[in-house]
């Protein structure tokens, strides 16, 4: 630990919104329409289910701000949870963090590049076995996924600068495709017919089998909108990743809190402007049964021709890698804190020559490689989003924690609409949680157990401690 490289503040508010916004854009908008239209049934469900989304994701961006402000360093969320409860609290979030919430979206949206790649190189598809040893089997996708997690790995260890221009380019360029695609729907595809038709269910709630709508029995239909909203959560997630990289913002306890607002809202945008795209372009039957769930691709194919699959890919892979550099660059700030902080691997807790947590990158790039081995990506999307908002909402607890704990401690910046907003977060997303707690179990119980385990885990650290180190940068 004798190395003393500190973080170094390269990053300004662009950079900071571009983190943000190419943190949530990557895979899900194209993908997850179509089970939420499967779920809800009719069009504007389908509209209320992202709106629904952005509006928590809003809340809970501007309440993160008052929290970034008090505590405008590296670790971000980690950071914030140790400070408003205590040590273990922070340490959870920490563990899981590192085993489910951060390296799953990686090697989710890892998975999901290489799918999309596939349609432009078929040799990469999943259905393309390199090694089948039975119990062992690797395809030529996750040999894919695997490979791009270890390339932007590699970049960002030579440095922040060389991450922060990746993300520029690559959000920047999504944004622009993603409005070019809106934009060209209603141009070239959309059709007076369909909307009418499309809008004529309105807002009936049940489970869609061909043109049929079928409504749910009792606390069924609750239940229904809460697994819909994994996926549309899961699209509009990571945006707090820029937190984490507090240590290399300039002025971060303005630019933190100011980068979360226009980040959420400009993705909340685009998302809800796309759905409006696919449901003047699309069927609700074709949205659906897309093939795959790529809805995307589906309506590409209705606005551009026989190009559409080619543009498409190409936009999704923009979109993912670029999502995943973001995701990369920023979890590993994490665990260098929980390393200074004693309850990581210590050797995580060091930058190299290049001022970045080198060691803590490459420990994450090892765990997304091996989740990529699974190559579902719904079932990652699930396991990550009940854990995610467990802690979003303690998060939030602890602004009204702090408050009164530390009503004197400097906030540059303080939660818009105080104590109202950041209540009703809790209360909504405290309400998905226990729905989906109830209705998905499959999946909820095993992310709600790796939280648990880090109880065990932390006292074995604290035990093991011979006695604790405070480092300081």
């Amino acid at each position: 630990m004798a190395e003393k490289t500190s973080f170094k503040q390269s990053l300004g508010l662009l950079d900071a919104t571009m983190i943000v916004v190419g943190s949530m854009i990557g895979s899900g908008i194209f993908i997850v329409s179509a089970d939420i239209t499967r779920s809800v049934g009719s069009a504007g469900w389908l509209m209320l289910v992202w709106v629904f989304t952005g509006v928590l994701t809003l809340t809970a961006a501007l309440s993160y701000g008052e929290l970034s402000g008090m505590y405008p360093r590296a670790g971000g969320q980690y950071v914030y949870l140790k400070e408003a409860f205590n040590p273990l609290v922070g340490f959870l979030y920490g563990w899981s963090f590192f085993a489910v919430i951060q390296a799953g979206s990686i090697a989710a949206v890892g998975v999901a590049f290489s799918k999309f790649a596939a349609y432009i190189f078929p040799g990469l598809s999943e259905h393309h076995m390199l090694v089948d040893l039975g119990i062992v089997r690797i395809s030529a996708a996750q040999l894919t996924s695997i490979l791009l997690i270890v390339a932007l790995t590699f970049i960002n260890t030579l440095g922040v600068k060389e991450g922060k221009a990746i993300q520029t380019v690559f959000t920047l360029a999504k944004i622009i495709a993603l409005a070019g695609l809106v934009i060209f729907g209603f141009l070239l595809a959309a059709r007076k017919g369909i909307a009418q038709a499309n809008w004529s269910t309105g807002f009936t709630l049940g489970h869609r089998e061909g043109n049929q709508i079928l409504p749910y029995v009792g606390l069924a239909g609750l239940g229904a909108i809460a697994g819909s909203m994994v996926g549309s959560l899961f699209s509009s997630d990571s945006w707090n990743n820029v937190t984490f990289i507090a240590g290399e913002i300039k002025r971060p306890e303005r630019n933190i809190g100011l980068s979360l607002f226009l980040g959420t809202l400009i993705v909340t945008a685009i998302y809800v402007a796309t759905n409006v795209m696919y449901v003047n372009v699309l069927s609700l039957q074709d949205i659906a049964n897309a093939e795959n769930d790529r809805v995307g691709v589906t309506a590409s194919l209705r606005i551009f021709g026989a190009s559409g699959t080619t543009v498409m890919a190409v936009l999704l892979m923009i979109s993912t890698f670029g999502c995943d550099n973001g995701l990369i660059l920023s979890g590993a700030r994490v665990y260098y804190t929980m390393a200074r902080d004693g309850v990581f691997f210590r050797s995580v807790g060091v930058l190299n020559k290049n001022a970045v947590p080198a060691r803590a990158l490459w420990l994450q790039c090892i765990w997304a490689s091996v989740l990529c081995l699974s190559g579902k990506y719904n079932e990652l999307l699930d396991y990550v989003i009940f854990v995610v908002l467990i802690f979003y909402i303690l998060t939030i607890l602890g602004i009204f924690r702090l408050r009164r704990t530390k009503p004197d401690w400097p906030r540059p910046y303080k939660a818009f609409g105080y104590p109202v907003l950041p209540l009703l977060y809790v209360l909504l997303a405290g309400a998905i949680c226990i729905l989906l707690f109830v209705f998905k179990p499959k999946f909820t119980w095993p992310g709600l157990g790796i939280v648990l385990l880090g109880i065990p885990i932390y006292y074995g650290i604290k035990k093991n401690q011979s006695s604790h180190v405070d480092y300081t940068d």
